[in-house]
């Protein structure tokens, strides 16, 4: 379309047809303030923050929904817009709980800087202050309605980037209220605990349980990095205080997930539960104890030195690319991955789940892992009228939005009626890799996402760790197995079963079930490296955060000198 000329405060533009206001005035490089307004969602013009004076408009007009039409005149900082502005802070400041010196976000609000740009020093208003709700039953964030302003930019992200439709609003005018579902208590909700809302609010209405009060905008640092949880591979944003992460969120910039993060990635680093390996421990027996470093290091070489050939390597989705190429320059033997091989050909992107007019999950839940391709599964439902079929028995979180379930044996329906689909797209965990496998080489349109557990399966194929470890004997199994939490059972009963394991990982359960010696080895927040996602490309993990504990290459590299 035709551009079209407008004039900002005096400065003349040409914009694409069919743009806002607020866009154009971006454009010009000229700021407009805005409350519920998000680049990652859709304008709905609710707070009025962002009003304008448009020449030949008998009243002031919001600026990200008003379009542009050529030869427009606006004015952004006119007198009567700076007043209206002022009016529309007046009244957001009276109808709720705003003492700023109170709330965990004083210093980081969005309505507390419009506060002070706009010079606000009393309250106008009479302010009948209403008590309103706290809801602390979900596990990770709280939500306070006192420190609501209704800009319904949680509701909106829910919708249209989660595609979950959990929030939603009861009652009108001063007395609406967020909600989630049938008005039923957050935890108890079809919540997914993702955090986006968390993310997006403005003020301290959303409130993070692990980072609440221990730091204001300008007393942190951020550092962009990667999620090493699963092979979608998204980009982070980690908010970083005095050495150590205090939250983690996601990079509005970063491709595969624009933004989202799933549980894992978001809250359960912040979130670590069990006990971390810090320095070397021995089993003696079956109790364990705390080694001297140098004599932790010459047992493992001595064993590994008298193994021969007959050592094997296992690891894990939660090792860098460079960590797995010192692994395999230093280690003699076999090399294993430690889950099923991650599908290469006609590799389906995040971008190719969001055009598919058809998803066939196999033998996965997308409700539990994996969840921002469930995002994607689920907008493409919500949205664009996708259909979503489920392959596999069991309970699924995805079989609301399932169009049909069907067992392994009846891949033919399946086969057909993605014959009919122009993009479909088959999505699997290492369990329904041989039926994604089976469907995709029936159908030549059809592309495949295969996810297994950890951040870097395909950079480990690369490095060359491209067989599944299936209990071979080895005189010395080593495991490099980082932060994993997720463990097969059948994993560890075959590591029970052999001869001398050690152990390289940053939490010690439950590698004290069948390890011999563990060693200690960064998380993900303390090291840096490469990681490669399922659609092959390429993420950097960047460290927040020091540590004391030995990279894996210093770790390989005493092992290496006590043998010598």
């Amino acid at each position: 379309m035709p551009d079209v000329h407008v004039t900002i405060d005096g400065t003349e533009i040409a914009v694409p047809s069919g743009s806002t206001v607020l866009e154009a005035a971006r454009i010009a490089g000229i700021e407009v303030d805005t409350l519920c307004d998000h680049p990652a969602i859709e304008p709905i013009g609710a707070c009025r923050i962002c009003l304008v004076e448009v020449e030949k408009q008998r009243a002031l007009q919001p600026a990200c929904t008003f379009p542009v039409s050529d030869g427009m005149v606006v004015h952004t900082r006119s007198e009567k817009v700076v007043g209206a502005r002022k009016f529309v802070l007046q009244l957001l400041f009276s109808e709720r709980n705003h003492f700023c010196m109170f709330c965990q976000m004083s210093g980081s609000c969005e309505l507390q800087n419009l506060a002070y740009k706009y010079e606000l020093d009393h309250w106008q208003f009479n302010r009948p202050m209403p008590t309103y709700a706290v809801d602390a039953s979900r596990e990770y964030f709280v939500m306070d309605h006192n420190r609501c302003i209704l800009c319904r930019r949680c509701i909106r992200v829910c919708d249209e980037l989660v595609g979950n439709g959990t929030l939603g609003l009861k009652n009108r005018g001063a007395d609406a209220v967020i909600i989630a579902d049938l008005d039923v208590p957050f935890g108890e909700s079809s919540c997914i605990s993702c955090g986006t809302c968390l993310q997006v609010c403005p003020t301290g209405a959303l409130m993070d349980r692990a980072s609440a009060y221990m730091g204001a905008s300008d007393q942190v640092e951020r550092v962009k990095s990667r999620c090493m949880g699963c092979p979608v591979g998204c980009g982070t944003e980690l908010v970083v205080r005095d050495g150590q992460v205090i939250r983690v969120e996601g990079d509005w910039d970063a491709e595969p997930n624009k933004g989202l993060l799933c549980v894992v990635g978001r809250f359960d680093p912040q979130h670590e539960v069990r006990e971390r390996v810090r320095k070397p421990l021995v089993r003696q027996g079956d109790a364990w104890s705390i080694a001297d470093g140098e004599a932790a290091y010459g047992l493992v070489a001595e064993k590994v030195a008298a193994a021969g050939d007959s050592v094997a390597t296992v690891a894990s989705g939660f090792v860098t690319l460079e960590e797995a190429q010192a692994l395999g320059s230093a280690v003699r033997g076999r090399k294993f991955y430690m889950y099923d091989l991650p599908q290469t050909d006609r590799t389906a992107t995040m971008a190719d789940l969001d055009e598919a007019d058809l998803f066939i999950v196999t033998e996965m839940d997308l409700s539990l892992d994996f969840q921002v391709a469930g995002m994607a599964v689920k907008r493409g439902v919500r949205k664009r009228g996708a259909r979503l079929i489920l392959v596999g028995e069991g309970e699924n979180g995805l079989a609301d939005w399932a169009s049909m379930r069907v067992g392994r044996a009846d891949l033919a329906k399946v086969i057909a009626m993605a014959k009919s689909a122009e993009r479909p797209v088959v999505v699997s965990g290492p369990a329904g890799l041989a039926a994604a496998r089976e469907i995709v080489s029936a159908v030549p349109a059809a592309s495949l996402a295969s996810f297994a557990p950890g951040g870097n399966g395909r950079g480990l194929c690369d490095a060359g760790f491209g067989q599944t470890y299936a209990g071979d004997a080895a005189k010395v199994t080593v495991v490099v197995a980082g932060e994993t939490s997720q463990v097969e059972p059948g994993l560890l009963d075959a590591l029970k079963k052999q001869e001398f394991v050690v152990v390289v990982a940053s939490y010690r359960e439950p590698w004290d079930q069948v390890a011999d010696v563990i060693l200690p080895m960064p998380t993900a927040f303390e090291k840096s490296g490469t990681t490669v996602c399922a659609d092959g490309q390429a993420g950097q993990v960047v460290a927040a955060m020091s540590t004391r504990v030995p990279t894996l290459e210093a770790t390989i590299g005493m092992v290496a000198e006590a043998i010598r």
